[in-house]
């Protein structure tokens, strides 16, 4: 066999375990999981994955009541969700969230996200850009549960308004 056979053989292989490695590290990779919602920055990252896995019922839940446009229902979040799909990037799947930190101050607290999207790109393009948005909470005062009271992203601003979405 010819050297330039042993060496294209040799890439071949190569290629092929780092495709094998490749594939064994995302088929490992944890899932994503619920956090403990006694810290700000668990109900967000909680807030967060409950709308992208569309349980709109948690998500529904960490919402703070006291907002002007409050949904109703469940049902009515759901139903602001899909009527204001571009704030909550339902169509996107090349996105990914991680709560960065977390400011408390009393009963209130603002709990930066980062938002990193990827895209197909270039030779030379990083395929992804980073922006960050925030969150602000606030402690219930009868049940201390921590619940969001705005946000920068991932919201239906008609939660902010008296007329509310409908």
């Amino acid at each position: 066999m010819k050297n330039t056979d042993k060496f294209l053989i040799g890439i071949v292989v190569g290629v092929a375990l780092l495709v094998g490695v490749a594939f064994g590290l995302a088929l490992v990779r944890p899932k994503p999981a619920y956090q403990a919602d006694d810290k700000p920055e668990g109900v967000a990252h909680n807030y967060l994955l409950a709308l992208q896995q569309q349980e709109y019922a948690r998500a529904y839940g960490y919402l703070s009541p006291t907002l002007k446009g409050y949904p109703a229902s469940a049902e009515n979040f759901a139903a602001d969700i899909q009527n204001n799909r571009w704030n909550f990037r339902l169509d996107d799947t090349s996105t990914a969230l991680e709560v960065v930190s977390a400011a408390v101050t009393g009963e209130q607290a603002t709990v930066t996200v980062r938002e990193t999207s990827f895209r197909a790109g270039g030779l030379f393009d990083s395929n992804q850009s980073a922006t960050t948005f925030y969150m602000t909470l606030r402690r219930n005062a009868e049940n201390s549960a921590w619940q969001i009271t705005s946000s920068d992203s991932y919201w239906a601003y008609c939660w902010d308004t008296n007329a509310g979405c409908r």
